[in-house]
């Protein structure tokens, strides 16, 4: 028996970006394009028509903005849609809007200096990953987050060398909003990595800031990690952890190969903690496609850290977790809205046998 293929939607207003995709998706059997087009009135009807799996999507467009057709596909016909925006300033604004709207994932738009061997593969993983997608799968959806009114407290005291490690991918944008928000401003530092490309990550790091209570902003070489600071790995580069002093951490930033088609990856950070931080590091993998992380949270765990992961019901896409947790790397399993209580119950636990 053949295997059911994905079957993808394209929504541009650009023929040649409509050649481009069609072309590369044709290189993987397990994609099929059923229908293209130019703006978001021809894109209705074929959404009925067709019945895609999955739509990828332009924002600037005719007759209909991208953003405001997003809308309405979440209201009147839910379905998995990947954006591809400009890389350009108001691309990045627009762009979080559209993930904050119900897109479920958001690449660079592909032009023909911009499509290399690179970005195929990824751009499929990341439509397979949308197709199965529990946010529109025939399950019912989770109930909504109720986030407390302020932030949690946290301990007066913690170790010096302490430190909170969070990985994420496809839905993890608003997953992390909705973790940093709940988190009081007096925690160890924290270090993200999220899957997303480079021209997206500093207006990122920007909306994290504005719902946290501690200072959030992309990382910068040779940064030293402190109280209350979170530091977001910035696109196309990995970051690592390294000793500072006698009780403190630094990063560096690298460009090196992609790992698990990913820069930044979470391994590669998890794997640069792991022999560092040992029993003083809470550590866990939030909703995301493909593997990144598992393998680096699985060291931490070993090495005496608390390690968690988002659990199925509550991912977009339950991929990292669901491998870290096959190979043994997860201690707690959790629903996304009680991850920062875990975090602040668990660093606190650990500053408690520190003192």
């Amino acid at each position: 028996m053949f295997a059911k293929k994905t079957k993808v939607l394209i929504v541009d207003d650009s023929a040649i970006v409509r050649k481009i995709l069609t072309d590369l998706f044709a290189t993987d059997p397990g994609i099929e394009v059923v229908g293209s087009a130019p703006d978001p009135y021809a894109a209705r009807d074929l959404i009925l028509s067709l019945k895609p799996d999955v739509i990828t999507l332009d924002i600037e467009m005719p007759k209909m903005d991208g953003i405001t057709f997003l809308k309405l596909i979440m209201k009147h016909h839910p379905l998995p849609v990947i954006i591809l925006s400009s890389l350009s300033q108001r691309g990045s604004q627009t762009a979080l809007e559209a993930l904050a709207a119900g897109a479920i994932d958001v690449m660079g738009k592909p032009s023909s200096s911009l499509v290399t061997r690179d970005m195929a593969p990824e751009l499929i993983a990341k439509v397979k990953a949308a197709a199965g997608a529990r946010r529109f799968s025939s399950r019912p959806p989770a109930a909504p987050l109720a986030a407390p009114a302020t932030p949690m407290a946290g301990a007066a005291y913690y170790d010096p060398r302490q430190i909170i490690l969070i990985g994420a991918s496809t839905g993890g944008t608003e997953a992390l909003k909705d973790v940093l928000s709940m988190l009081p401003g007096n925690l160890p530092p924290i270090l993200i990595v999220q899957h997303i490309p480079s021209a997206f990550s500093g207006a990122f790091a920007k909306k994290l800031n504005d719902v946290s209570q501690c200072e959030v902003r992309e990382a910068r070489e040779g940064d030293i990690l402190r109280r209350g600071t979170a530091l977001l790995a910035p696109g196309d580069f990995h970051i690592v952890l390294r000793k500072s002093g006698d009780s403190g951490y630094g990063v560096s930033l690298k460009q090196g190969p992609k790992i698990h088609f990913c820069r930044p990856s979470v391994d590669v950070l998890f794997e640069s903690a792991a022999p560092l931080v040992g029993r003083r590091a809470v550590a866990g993998l939030l909703t995301g496609m493909g593997e990144d992380g598992a393998a680096g949270l699985l060291k931490l765990r070993q090495g005496g850290a608390r390690t968690f992961a988002q659990d199925q019901k509550t991912c977009v896409v339950y991929g990292m977790p669901r491998v870290a947790v096959e190979m043994g790397a997860v201690e707690s399993i959790l629903p996304l809205d009680q991850i920062a209580a875990h975090i602040v119950k668990t660093a606190g636990a650990i500053a408690a046998k520190a003192s």
